[in-house]
């Protein structure tokens, strides 16, 4: 039997393919708002907007890099201003991330892509009642989340608050 008409190839190439589109539509659809931003910066100001620790290892964590890594990105959004990190007042050693206002219309842009996006698949493909594509995906996220996360990737818990630009910043202590 050919890997190509296996379920095994099928999904792999499925999964594959929905995220590279995904991804891709949305880069254009951002740089056609005109910003100047990748994926991963996007990504990037959208978790220290929805994590409930806005701590850079934190952040860092959740999105699965490396403290190195993100050091980098965030470096990069510095110096474009859409970030501001400062030291924790309670430990220096811990440093803090807040979007600034420049990353609002960003996020923006970013959820209402979400939004139009989930909103034409359930009315193109009558997907608002489908349970078992719901209960198929929902195992498939559940086991990536068992065998390669040790952090929570989905939207905020309720008793989470999302990181404001005036939580804990003060402008004295700004790197």
């Amino acid at each position: 039997m050919s890997t190509a008409s296996t379920p095994r190839h099928t999904l792999n190439e499925l999964l594959v393919g929905l995220f590279q589109y995904i991804l891709y539509i949305e880069e254009r659809n951002i740089r056609n708002k005109g910003f100047d931003l990748s994926m991963n910066d996007v990504h990037i100001l959208e978790n220290i907007a929805k994590a409930s620790d806005n701590s850079m290892s934190h952040i860092a964590a959740r999105m699965m890099v490396t403290q190195g890594t993100m050091s980098t990105n965030i470096s990069r959004l510095i110096k474009k201003g859409y970030i501001v990190k400062y030291r924790d007042d309670a430990d220096k050693r811990v440093q803090r991330l807040i979007n600034t206002n420049k990353a609002k219309p960003v996020l923006e842009v970013h959820d209402e892509f979400h939004k139009n996006m989930i909103d034409k698949v359930i009315k193109d493909m009558g997907l608002e009642e489908n349970e078992i594509l719901n209960e198929s995906l929902e195992r498939i996220l559940a086991y990536f989340r068992e065998q390669y996360s040790d952090v929570e990737l989905t939207r905020p818990k309720q008793e989470e608050k999302a990181v404001t630009e005036t939580d804990g910043y003060k402008k004295d202590n700004v790197e």
